[in-house]
């Protein structure tokens, strides 16, 4: 019980403070808003602020919420399906699966249906890794990142084929753009796809919650208590990449974030695994709007969101590898 009260205090914190962000994500951009502003568009009063709120910032800020909670919880899936405090949908091929569905769409059909492109490209990724683990024989987890290894290499050859073939003032520009990540285009028209995605994933991730704690003991042992591994292990990783990839789809490749977050919850937490998701999905919205936020307030040009997405996670990264090495002397 003592356990279940601190994880409520800990998800009304982080609750507050992403309501908090989430006020300051629709204030914040090239024309600054108001409380007044926003209370005036709430009421039904129109001009230019009412425009942009209704258009503009608030179908971005919460098209932000959705995509990082969605990565926030699907980064803690993959670190403790795969047993690594590393692993992120780049390590079955994911995020460059939905770079390459993107690239196709860029260079052979002039960027129509790219969303759609990148969706399947990701899904595609995840259950050609999927074949290769069940026709090699594998059916550890090592053997699923050694699949996605050779995913990610295929994918990768098949992207520098696009972009060699690739307008170098056009299609090759939106092909790098898609790989820096950004909600700059994000309007009321893709919450619908986005949000779906995001909810259906989330649904079979919440529906199997109670087995996910069981595949991080080892497949050995979750057969012992009456798991059936395969099919399991499928149905997780399916959920957690049908939501990345909705977020992929529509914002691009949003680096290191899925990382971050459950790293970030996993802290707070004290390494208990109750409540990991609610809390990485709160944290991954948050940091997610504030690194957002930073990219609208720079003058002039606007930053990629992955840029302050990797300034936030190299740093983690760094502390990890030195913790582990302390560990280990």
């Amino acid at each position: 019980m003592r356990t279940d009260a601190q994880n409520r205090i800990l998800d009304g914190a982080a609750a507050a403070c992403l309501l908090a962000a989430f006020g300051v994500s629709l204030c914040i951009g090239r024309y600054p808003l108001g409380l007044s502003d926003i209370l005036g568009a709430l009421t039904g009063a129109e001009g230019m602020a009412a425009q942009v709120f209704w258009r503009l910032r608030l179908p971005r800020s919460l098209a932000v919420l959705v995509s990082g909670g969605a990565l926030g919880v699907a980064g803690a899936v993959y670190q403790a399906l795969l047993g690594n405090p590393l692993a992120a949908p780049d390590v079955v091929g994911v995020s460059g699966g939905a770079t390459l569905g993107a690239a196709v769409m860029i260079v052979c059909f002039g960027g129509t249906g790219l969303a759609a492109g990148a969706f399947a490209g990701g899904l595609c990724a995840l259950a050609a890794a999927l074949l290769i683990t069940r026709a090699c024989g594998q059916r550890g987890t090592a053997g699923l990142v050694l699949s996605g290894i050779l995913i990610s290499a295929l994918v990768k050859a098949g992207i520098m084929l696009l972009k060699t073939l690739a307008d170098r003032e056009g299609e090759l520009a939106a092909i790098e753009f898609f790989t820096m990540g950004s909600f700059a285009d994000i309007t009321w028209r893709a919450l619908p796809s986005l949000c779906g995605g995001v909810a259906l994933g989330l649904a079979v991730l919440a529906l199997l919650r109670r087995q996910i704690p069981l595949l991080s003991l080892g497949d050995a042992q979750a057969a012992a208590l009456g798991v059936r591994v395969q099919p399991l292990r499928a149905a997780v990783l399916g959920g957690a990449t049908l939501a990345v990839c909705a977020v992929s789809a529509h914002a691009g490749v949003i680096a290191f974030l899925p990382l971050i977050a459950p790293h970030a919850a996993r802290l707070l937490l004290r390494g208990r695994s109750r409540g990991m998701l609610p809390l990485s999905f709160l944290l991954g919205a948050l940091l997610l709007l504030g690194a957002d936020i930073a990219a609208r307030l720079i003058r002039g040009a606007e930053l990629p969101v992955s840029v302050l997405t990797t300034a936030l996670g190299v740093p983690m990264l760094v502390s990890l590898m030195v913790k582990g090495g302390r560990a280990d002397a």
